[in-house]
C-alpha cells in the first residue's frame, strides 16, 4: 500500500514486531523465538519481499536436501540430495531415485497414480483433494502405507503440525507440486538472525519511510460500525477511536472471530469463520555445553514428538557458536486435537524439555544420554518452551471451503491472513500473499476497479438464516490472547 502511494497505518497489539515469527531476548541475552522459521525455494512472494527490502543477503541458504531421520537405526540419517543445474521436475526424480534408504523401488512407483494428476491438472486437482485426509487420499490411489510412515507423516507435521490422518491432503499436494515444479522449490533458508529486527525492522522502516506509520502496544478492542455496517472507526484498548478510509484485519483468525460485530455475525462470509481455527504447537530451544554432531540444515526428526529441527548454532549467523550447540525444535503434534494422545500443551515446562531430551537420546545416541561416557555426553545447560496454543489454522479436510476472499460484504472492509484464500495455505508465503492481494482490493477500490479475484460467496453449509451474536471480545492481554506464542507464566512481550 505505501509502494502504491497510499498512508497506512499499522496497529500491533504487542510491543514486539512479528506475530508468530516474533522473538525477544531474555534475562541472559539470548534470543527467544515463537518458531522454527524455515524460507523455502518456492516462497516466491517473500523473496519478492526480500528484493524490495534489500535484504537478500540476510538469507543463509542450506545445501539443497531433505534429510530425514532413520525411525529403525538410531543415530542415522538419510539424504534426498538435489543435483545442482539439474531441471525440475529431473532434480527431484533424481533424488528419490537416488535414495535406497527409505522407500523401495516399487513404494516409488506406487506414488506416481497419485502425483500424476497433480503434475498434469495443477491447482484444480489439488484444490479438489481437500476433503480427503491424508490417510483418504492414499487408499484411493492405492499408496503403501509405508509412504505415510516414511514421508508423509513427517511432511505433515511439518506443514501443519498435525498427523496425516487428520491432515487435508491439499497441504501435501500445495508443497509437493512446488518443491517438483520448481528447481529450487524445496532448499530451504534460515534468516540471520531474529526475526523482529532482520525482517520486521526493515518493513517497518519502509512503510515509515513513506509517510505510513507503524504503532506498537496498540490492540484493538471493537470495530464500531455505521448504520450501513461499514467501519465507522476502530476503538483501540486505551480507548482512541482511529478513523480511516478502509480497514484490514491482518490478524489471526481466532483473534478476528472475537472481534466480529454483531451486524456481521448474521452474514455467511463472517460465520463461515467459526469452521476455520488454529492449530497448537510448541518451539523449544535447548542449549548445550559442547557441539554436537548435527547436520547442516533442517532435519525431519521423524519421531513421535518431534517435528522438525535444526542447531541454529551452525545455521544463523546471530547465533553462531563453534564451541556448543543450540537446537531449536518443534514440538508437534502437542495436543489431542493435532493427533497427539497426551494434550502436551498443557505439560509443565520440565515434562516438556524431559520428553524432548528422551527423543534426542534416540537421535543423538553417540552423544545425548544417561548411557554415553561422561567424556563425551553433551549436557543441556539452558531450556526455553513457548506454547502457540493457536496457531496457523488446523487445515484438516474440508476447511479450503471456509476460507474467506480478502474482498468482503462490507464496502471498506478487507481481509488478509494467511487463512484468508491463496494458495499458499498456512505459512509465511501465504501470509505475504494474502497481504499483498488485500491490498490489490483496496487500490482497485480507491481507483474504481473491479478485483480480479472478487468476493467469495461464502459454503452453502454456512446458512443464510442466523442468529445474531455479540462479540466475546480479545480476553487479556498476554502474545496468546492475540494469536502469539507464551514463554513461562511471566510477563512476555
Amino acid at each position: 500500500l505505501s509502494d502504491a502511494g497510499h498512508e497506512p497505518t499499522v496497529y500491533e497489539a504487542r510491543d514486539v514486531l512479528g506475530g508468530k515469527v516474533s522473538a525477544w531476548r531474555d534475562d541472559d541475552g539470548d534470543v527467544v523465538e515463537t518458531g522454527l522459521h524455515i524460507f523455502f525455494g518456492a516462497y516466491p512472494n517473500m523473496h519478492c519481499l526480500f528484493r524490495e527490502l534489500g535484504i537478500e543477503d540476510r538469507l543463509q541458504w542450506a545445501p539443497h536436501r531433505m534429510t530425514f531421520a532413520m525411525q529403525e537405526l538410531p543415530g542415522e540419517f538419510t539424504t534426498f540430495d538435489f543435483p545442482p543445474g539439474v531441471p525440475a521436475p529431473f532434480n527431484m526424480a533424481a533424488a528419490i531415485l537416488t535414495n535406497t534408504k527409505m522407500l523401495t523401488l516399487e513404494e516409488k512407483i506406487k506414488m506416481v497414480p497419485g502425483l500424476l494428476p497433480m503434475l498434469l491438472e495443477g491447482q484444480s486437482f489439488i484444490d479438489a483433494q481437500d476433503e480427503l485426509s491424508v490417510a483418504q487420499f492414499m487408499q484411493k490411489f492405492g499408496m503403501p502405507e509405508r509412504i505415510n510412515e516414511e514421508i508423509f507423516i513427517a511432511m505433515g507435521k511439518a506443514l501443519d503440525f498435525i498427523d496425516p490422518d487428520r491432515l487435508s491432503m491439499t497441504v501435501i499436494l500445495t508443497a509437493m507440486n512446488r518443491f517438483i515444479n520448481e528447481a529450487d522449490g524445496s532448499q530451504t533458508a534460515f534468516l540471520d538472525g531474529n526475526p523482529p529486527e532482520r525482517l520486521c525492522e526493515p518493513i517497518k522502516q519502509s512503510v515509515e519511510s513513506k509517510g505510513g506509520r507503524v504503532v506498537c502496544s496498540s490492540p484493538v478492542s471493537e470495530l464500531v460500525l455505521n448504520e450501513d455496517n461499514s467501519v465507522k472507526h476502530l476503538l483501540l484498548a486505551n480507548g482512541t477511536a482511529v478513523e480511516a478510509d478502509y480497514y484490514i484485519s491482518a490478524v489471526p483468525v481466532d483473534v478476528f472471530k472475537r472481534l466480529v460485530p454483531a451486524q456481521w455475525s448474521t452474514m455467511p462470509y463472517f460465520r463461515q469463520l467459526d469452521e476455520l481455527k488454529g492449530i497448537p504447537v510448541i518451539n523449544i530451544q535447548l542449549w548445550f555445553d559442547r557441539k554436537l554432531d548435527t547436520i547442516d540444515g533442517l532435519c525431519f526428526s521423524r519421531s513421535p514428538l518431534l517435528s522438525v529441527y535444526a542447531d541454529m548454532s551452525r545455521n544463523c549467523a546471530e547465533y553462531r557458536d563453534d564451541e556448543r550447540s543450540m537446537l531449536e525444535l518443534v514440538f508437534a503434534p502437542c495436543s489431542p486435537e493435532a493427533g497427539s494422545p497426551v494434550n502436551w500443551i498443557a505439560k509443565t515446562d520440565g515434562e516438556i524439555v524431559d520428553a524432548t531430551m528422551e527423543e534426542l537420546e534416540r537421535l543423538f545416541p553417540g552423544e545425548v544420554g544417561p548411557g554415553v561416557p561422561e567424556s563425551r555426553r553433551a549436557r543441556l545447560v539452558k531450556s526455553t518452551v513457548v506454547r502457540v496454543p493457536r496457531s496457523v489454522y488446523a487445515a484438516t479436510p474440508g476447511r479450503g471451503k471456509y476460507r474467506p476472499s480478502q474482498e468482503s460484504p462490507v464496502p471498506n472492509f478487507v481481509m488478509a491472513g494467511d487463512y484468508a484464500t491463496q494458495k499458499y495455505l498456512g505459512s509465511m508465503e501465504g501470509a505475504v500473499l494474502s497481504g499483498k492481494l488485500a491490498a490489490e482490493v483496496v487500490c482497485d477500490k480507491v481507483a474504481g476497479r473491479e478485483n480480479r479475484n472478487g468476493l467469495r460467496p461464502a459454503h452453502s453449509s454456512v446458512g443464510a438464516e442466523l442468529e445474531e451474536r455479540r462479540p466475546s471480545g480479545v480476553a487479556g492481554s498476554g502474545p496468546i490472547a492475540f494469536g502469539g506464542g507464551q514463554q513461562g507464566n511471566f510477563a512476555n512481550p
